[in-house]
C-alpha cells in the first residue's frame, strides 16, 4: 500500500507540474489578449495542450473567463465575451496526463488597473494561507477549511465566489466517492475529515480552489492546485 501511495502522489505531482508548464506557455504564446473571445482562447489553450503537451483528454470542461464573467463559478456558463485591453482573465483546465488528473487555475491582468492587479496578487497568498491552515490542523474537516478560506478572502477585502473551495482529485476517469457529490467537495455542508481515507482505504487527495470576487467592480480571480501534496 505504501508503494502504491508513493506512485499516486508522484503521478499527481507530475501531472500538476505539466499543467503548470502548460499555463506558463499560455502567457508566452500570448493566447489571452484584447479582441479574442473567451471561447476562442479556450480552444487555443486546448490546441496548445494537445500539440505541445500531448494532452488527449480533459476530465472537466475547459474554461477561460474575462471581465464580469470572472464572477461566475465553474458550475455556471456565462455568455461568451470579447476580451478588452483592461480585463482580468482566468483559466481553469483539467488536463489528463497518462493515468493522472491535473486541475489547475490561474489569473492574468491584461491592463494596469491597480485593483485588478491587487486581486490577482492576493490569490497565491490566500491559497498559501489556506494550505498552511490545513497542514497545521491534523483533524481538519471540509467545512472548517471552507470557512477559513472565506475568512482569509474577507480579511483581504474580497468576497469568496463559490459554495465550495475545492474537491477530490485522483486517477482518470475521475472517481465518484461514496456519500455523493457533497462528500467530495470542500464546502460548508461536508463534515468529512480531510485526512480520512477513501472507502477503498487509500489516501484522499484534495484540490484547493481560491475564487476571490468584487461584485461591485464586477471582477474576480481564480487560483487552484493540489492541497494535499
Amino acid at each position: 500500500m505504501e508503494d502504491d501511495e508513493s506512485v499516486r502522489a508522484a503521478g499527481l505531482l507530475e501531472a500538476q507540474d505539466r499543467a503548470a508548464a502548460l499555463f506558463d506557455a499560455i502567457a508566452v504564446e500570448g493566447l489571452l489578449h484584447p479582441g479574442v473571445r473567451d471561447s476562442e482562447a479556450s480552444r487555443s489553450v486546448s490546441v496548445l495542450a494537445s500539440e505541445r503537451f500531448d494532452v488527449r483528454e480533459h476530465w472537466h470542461k475547459r474554461i477561460v473567463r474575462s471581465g464580469p464573467n470572472t464572477l461566475q463559478p465553474y458550475s455556471l456558463d456565462p455568455p461568451d465575451r470579447v476580451m478588452t485591453d483592461d480585463d482580468i482573465v482566468f483559466a481553469d483546465f483539467g488536463p489528463v496526463f497518462g493515468r493522472w488528473e491535473a486541475d489547475f487555475g490561474r489569473t492574468w491582468v491584461l491592463g494596469d488597473d491597480p485593483v485588478k492587479r491587487r486581486l490577482c496578487s492576493d490569490l497565491g497568498p490566500v491559497f498559501d494561507a489556506g494550505k498552511a491552515y490545513f497542514e497545521s490542523h491534523p483533524d481538519i474537516t471540509a467545512v472548517e477549511l471552507y470557512h477559513e478560506v472565506v475568512r482569509l478572502a474577507e480579511e483581504r477585502g474580497w468576497k469568496f465566489g463559490n459554495m465550495h473551495c475545492g474537491h477530490l482529485v485522483g486517477e482518470f476517469p475521475h472517481q465518484d466517492m461514496t456519500g455523493g457529490r457533497l462528500d467530495s467537495l470542500l464546502c460548508a455542508e461536508n463534515p468529512r475529515r480531510l485526512r480520512d481515507h477513501d472507502p477503498s482505504g487509500r489516501v484522499a487527495h484534495w484540490i484547493l480552489e481560491i475564487h476571490l470576487v468584487d461584485r461591485d467592480r464586477q471582477i474576480g480571480g481564480f487560483y487552484e492546485q493540489l492541497l494535499t501534496l
